[in-house]
């Protein structure tokens, strides 16, 4: 341990460490020795035994993808593995529906089923050791408080444009979008005198500098403090040069029509088809690598830097500044961004899981729902008529080729090192498509091929308890990027109070922050796709106490100025990996795009038909990661199996 360690508080005993370091990951390419498939399969953890005290979110140290839920998917897809020893019936009845992924459209799936067929026996297996997908709950208990957070899916953002599918199922969840107009503070930062802030830090930028400005990271997302300072001040304390400043200054503030050689009716198809890096660079005169590489991961969710995302994303989606340049109209303000619980959609998820399977926890309301603790043995009970079971992986779906009885389906999955066998009426596969081609090697070449392409984006949401935020209301902080740092923003978490559940209403009381990194490549002359798969990698074999230090370092150099200590004020971390997180979206930079989203050309409308009695649902079949997608493509999954 460095003796830098010592200051940060890398070694005080708060965190679950992940003692494999990401080996795991490393398979994937060959660097470890083949091992058995005894060797490869992890022997059953206590943690494993779900009883009354099983309990994940309180779980830390690496978790979203975390070790044990992807090792034999990766046999499979990887290693051609196919045997996993004896096989165990899992079942000695025939399950109306077999359901492949407990995330929202697996949920949503078996909800949807159940409004059409009562009575029928429903089974989802779950590769992780919690359900929701990436709808995942962090908890933390900090001096006799718990706090909650999101490890995954965000918010339901813009819900009155949801299609009544989703509202009508929101509706029978008890999910009223109107409750978080008051449920979210939407004064809190303008209250407490908090804004945004851009974060210079000393290693990358030869000094340590803390400019309280918005670059438009946090336009229309949170609710921040102005800024104080005027474009041509907040440059000036930026640690670049003085032409950087010049032209970072003139990125800001002109108003000129830089695109006015284009017709104004083809401006936005040519900010759609051109990279943002390169509008900077041949419309603003930008030639300062400074500028640049302020501005390089501050796309964030989409995954890749400026040279790989268009100019009308990075300034629309990603409110990045240039948008004065282009001659046209002001982009209008969606709707507020507010929509959010504690724990995210985590939410959504626990809800569904609730009216399946009322015994898991008390109540009915989703005010009950926030602080309810949940009862994991009771997910997968024997006489239930809807179980949901647990580190639990896939590895083969497949029509019966029984003549006489053609609808039916076989399933086989692993669990804790235990291969078992099932069959179902139907299935409905509500898991990453670029695995079915592997669980369904039935399928045509084409539908494989079409599910294949959809490779997702890896993400690392970290999740850290704080004793308390008197640095972050002393320097005037509420959140901020950081150009060039592990985790490219920092911000405190959205300030929700909702049922018995209160945010912390004073800077004395302990607070949850919120940090992201989008791992990509830049420059290197690479497609989006070819990024992700990157940094899949890089995700899966970086290890815990990397990114912890990563964290405290980070967290040190941004609110060291306020009195914050790392090494006291840091009372717990959970790293939510998710190696494989966003579904991919046509990139118009590498891919062909279509008017119509539903166009049959794209792979996503090719990969999800059905097949027999196997139908796909997850937010990949519609080439969209948000929550309405998810929950409209298993309706449209259950309708087709009648």
């Amino acid at each position: 341990m460095k003796k830098s360690d010592d200051y940060l508080g890398m070694d005080r005993p708060i965190t679950r460490r992940d003692m494999l370091n990401g080996l795991a990951g490393l398979a994937l390419t060959g660097l470890m020795p083949q091992l058995s498939w005894a060797e490869q399969v992890r022997a059953p953890k206590p943690e494993d035994l779900i009883d009354a005290t099983y309990y994940p979110p309180q779980l830390r140290g690496l978790r979203g993808n975390h070790e044990g839920s992807f090792e034999v998917s990766h046999q499979l897809a990887r290693k051609g593995q196919t045997d996993w020893g004896p096989v165990h019936s899992g079942a000695n009845f025939v399950y109306d529906l077999v359901v492949v992924g407990g995330g929202i459209s697996g949920l949503s799936a078996v909800y949807f089923y159940r409004k059409k067929h009562p009575h029928a026996r429903i089974l989802i297996l779950e590769n992780h050791d919690d359900f929701g997908g990436h709808a995942k709950r962090n908890e933390f208990e900090v001096n006799g408080r718990t706090l909650i957070g999101y490890g995954g899916a965000q918010t339901m953002q813009e819900p009155s444009g949801y299609s009544r599918i989703v509202k009508d199922l929101l509706g029978d969840l008890g999910v009223e979008p109107k409750v978080f107009e008051t449920a979210y503070d939407q004064d809190f930062f303008k209250r407490h005198k908090l804004g945004a802030g851009i974060h210079f830090d000393r290693e990358i930028w030869g000094e340590k500098r803390m400019v309280p400005y918005d670059l438009g990271a946090f336009d229309d997302y949170i609710p921040v403090m102005p800024s104080r300072l005027s474009a041509e001040q907040a440059v000036d304390k930026m640690p670049i040069s003085a032409e950087a400043k010049k032209q970072f200054v003139g990125l800001l503030t002109t108003k000129d029509d830089r695109l006015s050689k284009i017709p104004k009716a083809d401006k936005w198809d040519y900010l759609y088809n051109i990279s943002y890096r390169d509008f900077l660079v041949k419309h603003l005169g930008i030639s300062q690598a400074e500028v640049l590489a302020v501005l390089q991961d501050l796309t964030v969710d989409s995954g890749v830097g400026i040279d790989s995302i268009n100019a009308f994303n990075a300034m629309s989606y990603g409110g990045l500044p240039g948008w004065n340049a282009t001659g046209l109209p002001a982009l209008e303000s969606d709707e507020a961004y507010i929509h959010h619980f504690p724990d995210g959609n985590a939410s959504i998820a626990r809800q569904l899981v609730r009216k399946m399977i009322p015994a898991v926890a008390p109540g009915d309301s989703i005010e009950s729902l926030i602080t309810a603790h949940f009862d994991y043995s009771q997910l997968d009970q024997a006489d239930a008529k809807v179980q949901l079971r647990l580190n639990s992986t896939v590895t083969h779906v497949q029509n019966s080729s029984d003549p006489e009885d053609t609808a039916q389906v076989t399933v086989s999955y692993v669990q804790n090192g235990e291969a078992y066998q099932i069959k179902a009426r139907g299935s409905i596969l509500a898991c990453n498509s670029s695995m079915i081609p592997y669980l369904c090697p039935e399928l045509p070449e084409v539908q494989r091929e079409a599910l294949g392409f959809q490779v997702k984006i890896p993400i690392l949401y970290t999740t850290v308890a704080l004793r308390n935020w008197k640095a972050w209301k002393k320097l005037g902080i509420g959140a901020t990027v950081c150009p060039g740092s592990y985790h490219i923003n920092a911000m405190l978490d959205f300030p929700v109070s909702l049922g018995d559940y209160r945010f912390s209403e004073t800077e004395d009381q302990p607070v949850i922050v919120h940090m992201e990194r989008f791992p990509h490549r830049y420059n290197e002359g690479l497609t989006a796709r070819q990024q992700y798969r990157l940094g899949s990698y890089e995700l899966l074999t970086t290890p815990f106490d990397v990114i912890e230090r990563n964290v405290r370092s980070q967290l040190q150099s941004m609110l060291g100025d306020g009195g914050f200590n790392a090494a006291e004020d840091i009372v717990g971390i959970t790293v939510n990996r998710w190696s494989h997180g966003y579904s991919y979206w046509y990139n118009p930079l590498f891919d062909p795009v279509y008017d119509d989203d539903d166009d049959p050309r794209y792979p996503h409308m090719i990969g999800r038909k059905p097949f027999g009695r196997i139908s796909i649902a997850n937010a990949d079949s519609a080439a969209n990661a948000m929550m309405e997608s998810a929950i409209e493509q298993a309706h449209r999954a259950v309708a087709e199996l009648g």
